[in-house]
Formats: C-alpha cells, structure tokens, sequence
C-alpha cells in the first residue's frame, strides 16, 4: 500500500496510532461543525496552521498539501457561492479544507502498518456481530489515504501540464486525473489481491 508518511520526531509522530487518530478526528470533526459565518474561515486557518506546526511537519508540508488540494476547493467553492452566496461559501470552503488538511496528518505522520493494526484493535469487539475487523481495518486506512493520493496525483498531472508547456487548467487535467486515480485503483487492487484479499 502506498504510503505518504514523512519521518519526523513531533508529537503526531511519537504519538500510538489509535490516540493520533482519535485526535484527528476530533480536530476534523470540531472544525466541521463550526457555523456558516465569516469568521469560521480565520478559526480554520488558525487551527490548520497550529495543527501542522505543532505536528513536527514543516510549514511547507501544509502549503503542498494546500496545493494539491486546490482544485477540490475551487470546485466547492463556486458551487456554494452559486447556490448560499459569498458568506457561507467562505466558510463552508474553509471548513471543507481544514478538515481535509487535518485528516491528511494523520497518513503524513503515522506509518500505514500501526494504522492497520490500531483499527484491527479497535474493531476486534465487532467480531461478535460477525464484521470481519481485518478488512473493514483495510478499508478505513486505503479510505484515510485517499485524499493525499488524489493530492499527490492532480500535482503530478499539473506538473506533466507544465513540462509540455501547456497553463494548468482543471478541464484540461481532468481526464488526466482520472485515469491516473484509476491506474492507481487498479494497481491497489492488484496489490491486495495478490495478498489474498478480495
């Protein structure tokens, strides 16, 4: 499984996988259920901003990821602002991306393996009811995953743009972005199949 994590020595990193994750969440969660209003957008800037400076990530990490998830926000953007007007979609949008950068921590600073296990753990008590833990443990972490590797690849379909001398453009890297998000499906499915999980 693909793995986007970045050694470092902050407290996201010496953090267990099960705490590190019941963090982020709660962080994600808390910034998402803040209300439609102008100033909701300056409290998630604030909160995106400590998160990864006190992760132990460089300050770059946040504006790469920042980046690779431009494209998500503009749509969501001009969909809310098309449909509530310009206050809420500020604040939706801000909102949208706090929560997405803060989720994004928890890959970048916790290695896949202790995820896998930490859900295991957590699911196990589900075995009673007849859920599988160990798949349903998978699932969430390709799931957790998902959003930096959808990040990494619009990057790297923007940057093929950029070599053939061609202005990045989101319709133009579209079916770009979609066939590299499906290779990848592909090559995960692969991944897991030869593992005898199906």
């Amino acid at each position: 499984m693909l793995s986007l994590y970045r050694p470092g020595d902050g407290p996201l990193h010496r953090m267990p996988a099960g705490p590190s994750m019941l963090l982020v969440a709660i962080i994600a969660l808390g910034v998402a259920a803040l209300p439609s209003v102008a100033w909701t957008a300056a409290v998630c800037a604030g909160v995106v901003t400590v998160a990864y400076a006190a992760s132990g990530l460089q300050m770059r990490e946040l504006g790469r990821q920042l980046r690779g998830l431009r494209w998500i926000l503009a749509i969501t953007a001009i969909g809310q602002l098309v449909f509530l007007g310009p206050e809420p979609a500020l604040a939706n949008t801000a909102r949208v991306a706090a929560a997405l950068l803060v989720a994004t921590l928890l890959p970048l600073t916790t290695r896949v393996d202790d995820v896998l296990d930490a859900l295991e753990r957590a699911l196990r008590p589900l075995r009673r009811v007849g859920m599988d833990a160990e798949r349903a443990a998978l699932l969430l972490a390709v799931t957790i995953t998902t959003v930096p590797v959808l990040a990494r690849l619009a990057a790297e379909v923007r940057e093929a743009q950029r070599a053939r001398g061609v202005r990045p453009s989101l319709l133009r890297g579209a079916l770009s972005l979609l066939i590299a998000a499906l290779r990848h499906a592909d090559a995960l499915g692969e991944g897991l199949a030869a593992r005898g999980i199906r």
